[in-house]
């Protein structure tokens, strides 16, 4: 069993040379160690300054976060029935949406990491929500919530806002 800094050495190798999300259940089974262990060694990582980024699968390097040249929150309202329907606006200008953010009474910021990148991350965020019994951030919060989005071109958050606003999902205030 590997111990402390050796074993988060280890942990961060795994998910440079992966592509695929591992989850913490993983790691645990994998290193010997509890998974809240693994779950202490990602935030001493992380506050480290490791881009791993935490998603439903488990924990991954976020390689893509060079690749794509802009990011900006957007605010947004709507019910849980355009859920689908605004995470497709935003991918089909090609971007990604990284998080969801809502401002909460007590905790304050309380922020979700999505990185829905394709329809197929749609789809699996999509019937997760249907088939748990949880409920949306944005249900905290009258449906407002902010989205971090990535896109390619300065053109493209524009036509994002403008197709949101158009579908009526883009917060007026």
């Amino acid at each position: 069993m590997l111990e402390g800094e050796e074993r988060r050495q280890a942990l961060l190798a795994r998910l440079h040379q992966s592509n695929l999300a591992i989850s913490a259940s993983k790691f645990a089974a994998e290193f010997g160690v509890s998974r809240q262990v693994i779950v202490g060694d990602v935030a001493l990582l992380r506050a480290a300054g490791e881009d791993i980024i935490a998603t439903a699968r488990g924990y991954k390097i976020d390689k893509e976060a060079q690749e794509v040249g802009y990011m900006a929150k957007i605010a947004v309202q709507h019910g849980e029935e355009a859920t689908q329907q605004e995470l497709e606006i935003i991918l089909s200008f090609g971007a990604e949406v990284v998080d969801v953010i809502v401002e909460h009474e007590l905790y304050g910021e309380l922020v979700g990491g999505l990185y829905i990148r394709t329809h197929e991350d749609i789809q699996r965020f999509m019937d997760k929500y249907q088939n748990s019994q949880s409920n949306l951030l944005s249900q905290l919060t009258n449906g407002i919530h902010l989205h971090t989005i990535r896109y390619k071109r300065t053109t493209d958050l524009d036509k994002i806002k403008a197709v949101l606003a158009e579908k009526g999902i883009l917060y007026q205030g």
